[in-house]
């Protein structure tokens, strides 16, 4: 069986970046703590906290505290609490959110309600919409948009998480241009998640079953599976090889694989290695 990996699968600039500077901080740093997961995969923050930097749930005295603002970014008022509560911050939120937010800050100043599309849940969107003074618009999908809400708003910009499956954007864009005369789209959504994207379009239409790797609180790497799943129904989504079925691969004569943007290459190259032995 042919093994075919996806040239975009694993870690992306943002990941790579907040790793760095998370480790740089453990190294240099006493005390270090982190609101949440620097990123969404369990092995990950392991290996985070193996360093040194704990989690914690809430802000305390932050007196000879450090805090690590985690890759997805955090609310304008946590910021604001833990410079108050006396920690020294280090921020690793990746330079594509801090994009988004500046963006929907400028346009907020400018008088335009804002429309997040993403996920209610995940910390990236909440941390977008704690940049704003006034209340903001989150839709998750196609079939829950608030018409009457956004009817009121008289201009109307719209900013993206940045993991989002596009063409689910372009759907809900096309829903909203009708309510509005005035709409500002900015398409928020990084390139490594294009990349990752565009290559499941193809991927899974070329072999005959897929493997995506990553942890199920990762909003990429669901993307990633939903994609794959709807073009090759032999698409499995996995952050182990403990979770692998030996009767996945009957008569498969190729596989292709593919790993979250906060996969490690090591769970990756595992995988790899465990389906070569149970294949042989």
């Amino acid at each position: 069986m042919k093994i075919n990996v996806a040239k975009s699968a694993g870690f992306c600039f943002g990941v790579k970046r907040a790793l760095k500077i998370a480790f740089g901080a453990a190294s240099e740093e006493t005390n270090v703590c982190m609101l949440g997961d620097i990123v969404h995969n369990e092995d990950v923050v392991s290996e985070i906290e193996k360093s040194g930097i704990r989690k914690i749930k809430k802000l305390s005295s932050g007196k000879n505290k450090t805090l690590l603002i985690c890759a997805h970014g955090t609310s304008h008022k946590t910021f604001k609490k833990a410079v108050k509560l006396g920690y020294k911050i280090i921020d690793a939120t990746c330079p594509m959110v801090h994009e988004i937010h500046r963006t929907a800050i400028e346009m907020e100043k400018k008088g335009y309600g804002i429309v997040i599309i993403g996920d209610n849940n995940h910390d990236e969107v909440k941390g977008i919409v704690g940049q704003l003074k006034r209340e903001a618009i989150v839709i998750e999908n196609a079939k829950n948009i608030p018409l009457n809400k956004i009817r009121k708003m008289k201009k109307l910009a719209v900013v993206v998480q940045s993991t989002q499956n596009q063409e689910k954007v372009f759907k809900i864009l096309n829903s909203l241009k009708p309510c509005t005369t005035d709409l500002k789209f900015f398409n928020t959504v990084c390139r490594p998640t294009r990349m990752k994207q565009q290559e499941m379009k193809i991927m899974p239409l070329e072999n005959d079953l897929m493997i995506i790797i990553g942890s199920k609180t990762s909003a990429n790497t669901k993307r990633l599976y939903e994609i794959s799943k709807s073009l090759n129904t032999r698409s499995y989504w996995i952050q182990s090889k403990a979770e692998i079925m030996k009767g996945w691969f009957k008569n498969a004569k190729s596989l292709g694989i593919t790993a979250g943007a906060s996969t490690p290459d090591s769970t990756t190259q595992d995988i790899i290695k465990y389906i070569k032995q149970i294949t042989r």
